[in-house]
């Protein structure tokens, strides 16, 4: 196997692969790159048995550069591989394997050897039929795993709220998460004449939207059994699906409210971020909401033993509704608040003090929900 390539293009791919590898695999030959070079190109892959992901440099495309000499594949060791790329002189370098998998790396003054992996050993990527794609124009796709994957559960005790459930047929598409503290629910209008019941890992859904570039406008989605892969650019990304039945959430979601706020989302979460200053010196971390509807009023209240107290009176759009007060972790809503993006008008809507309450987008509010549970002060 001998080739040379252009050194940026190739650090471009190899950055996205790296993503997929992990220092902490038990499969020893999983923190190795594998680079496979055919005929037509350089296939380029990583895996940590979660996910997978494989980017393809193209021999047609004149920018990459890529000369072969003769095709092979190898694997090497990841974290070196990229740094001594990264660290070379030249625009362009020449990578050759010779005899027991020693490979030579050559560009400009430099030289290096490294010692690589049979590549028959690594572990074969999965098997899903792309023939049945979903088709997600980029920009709404990432929106909906970053207003979603904010509620995902980092406590594996419960596997499946480690994920967000994508449930997909002809009414449309449904991505929900929930750490069984807070909820978020996000609808589109992608539809599918196959249903889909499927929950992908919150981690996976970070890496993909770190992987898909600004310029990428479609993302294709091919569902298997226990895996999932998105392919956009030459980059095609695994993942494996979590298994178990995730929670019926609609049922947590309350219908009616007797207490609703309107408010700047931006001007909130400013007041929110005031508010825990003080609430995070404390060891239980509560800031207090409480209205008077009377007094169309609202002040949120911070408590710290030890530093102090905060009082701030918010800014509403409107308010009406029954008299409230109500605790909760600062934490949750500045998340939930940050989902929305700035200036948007949302509507908050609380049943109880000690019954979950909700955001909304006062436009568009049937499509996307957060839901946070209070905490008991007493």
């Amino acid at each position: 196997m001998k080739f040379s390539i252009d050194r940026s293009k190739f650090i471009n791919q190899t950055s996205n692969v790296q993503r997929a590898i992990s220092t902490k695999t038990t499969i020893p030959i999983l923190t190795g790159m594998k680079l496979d070079l055919s005929e037509s190109g350089l296939t380029i892959t990583g895996s940590n048995s979660d996910i997978s992901i494989t980017s393809f440099i193209s021999k047609d495309d004149a920018d990459n550069e890529l000369k072969i000499e003769s095709t092979g594949s190898i694997v090497l060791p990841a974290r070196f591989f990229n740094e001594i790329i990264k660290k070379l002189p030249g625009d362009n370098f020449e990578l050759e394997v010779l005899s027991n998998n020693q490979t030579l790396i050559k560009s400009g003054v430099s030289e290096f050897t490294i010692n690589g992996l049979d590549a028959v050993n690594y572990p074969h990527l999965p098997d899903v039929e792309t023939d049945n794609q979903l088709v997600l124009p980029t920009d709404v796709f990432k929106e909906v795993v970053n207003q979603t994957v904010i509620a995902v559960s980092t406590q594996e005790s419960r596997p499946v709220l480690t994920g967000v459930n994508f449930l997909i047929t002809s009414e449309g598409l449904t991505a929900v998460a929930t750490d069984s503290h807070r909820l978020s629910q996000r609808k589109i209008d992608i539809t599918s004449d196959e249903d889909y019941n499927l929950i992908i890992p919150g981690k996976s859904l970070t890496e993909l939207v770190r992987t898909i570039s600004d310029s990428v406008k479609e993302i294709s989605m091919s569902i298997s059994e226990n895996q999932v892969l998105f392919s956009f650019d030459n980059i095609m990304f695994y993942s494996r699906l979590l298994d178990g039945r995730y929670p019926e959430t609609d049922r947590l979601i309350p219908d009616e409210s007797n207490t609703r706020l309107t408010f700047d989302s931006s001007n909130l979460l400013a007041s929110v971020e005031r508010a825990s200053l003080l609430s995070h010196e404390s060891r239980n971390n509560v800031i207090k909401l409480e209205i008077k509807a009377v007094d169309k009023k609202a002040t949120l209240y911070g408590n710290s033993p030890e530093v102090g107290t905060v009082e701030e009176v918010l800014e509403c759009e409107n308010l009406e509704g029954d008299d409230l007060e109500i605790s909760f972790n600062p934490d949750y809503l500045k998340d939930a608040l940050r989902s929305f993006g700035s200036n948007t008008t949302i509507e908050m809507s609380f049943t109880s003090p000690l019954h979950p309450f909700t955001l909304r987008p006062v436009e568009n509010r049937d499509n996307f929900v957060q839901l946070i549970t209070p905490v008991r002060t007493f």
